[in-house]
């Protein structure tokens, strides 16, 4: 064993007890620092994603709806419409279409599920081809999202 003064003598120089206190003290507060700053982005890249996404489907949607009569595709057909070739009916298998290559996923729940209200991933309104990602009221107001891009989760 060698004592401090040994370790003097000999070339080697050692940290007392309260320096490594000092130095893991401060890599504990630039974590703290760090931390929610990622937490923030990850969020904000999750509802851009959402955004471009939900601007994607509404582009289609119009696309869709000159092709097809000026009918949007019913909440029953949505993604079955939308990623597959129809006819001009809203049948499978004819000439339009795909129009998007899959159902896209809500970010923040993950599923990719539409419904006409705010109970699934997606609400849809087959009457004005409006789609909407459903999101918790907190995220709304701390992502500051717009009413006409999500509605709050029930």
């Amino acid at each position: 064993m060698l004592w401090r003064g040994d370790m003097r003598r000999s070339g080697m120089m050692a940290f007392s007890l309260v320096e490594v206190l000092i130095v893991v003290t401060i890599i504990a507060i630039l974590a703290g620092i760090v931390f929610p700053h990622y937490v923030n982005v990850s969020e904000s890249a999750r509802a851009s994603s959402m955004l471009t996404d939900i601007q994607e489907i509404r582009s289609q949607l119009q696309v869709y709806q000159a092709e097809h009569n000026g009918q949007y595709p019913t909440l029953a057909q949505m993604w079955g419409n939308i990623t597959n070739a129809t006819d001009a009916n809203g049948n499978l298998g004819g000439n339009f279409g795909p129009y998007l290559r899959q159902a896209p996923t809500n970010p923040f729940t993950n599923g990719s599920v539409c419904a006409a209200d705010n109970s699934a991933d997606w609400q849809y309104d087959e009457t004005l081809g409006s789609i909407w990602g459903v999101v918790s009221a907190a995220q709304i107001v701390d992502l500051e999202l717009l009413p006409n891009d999500v509605v709050a989760a029930p």
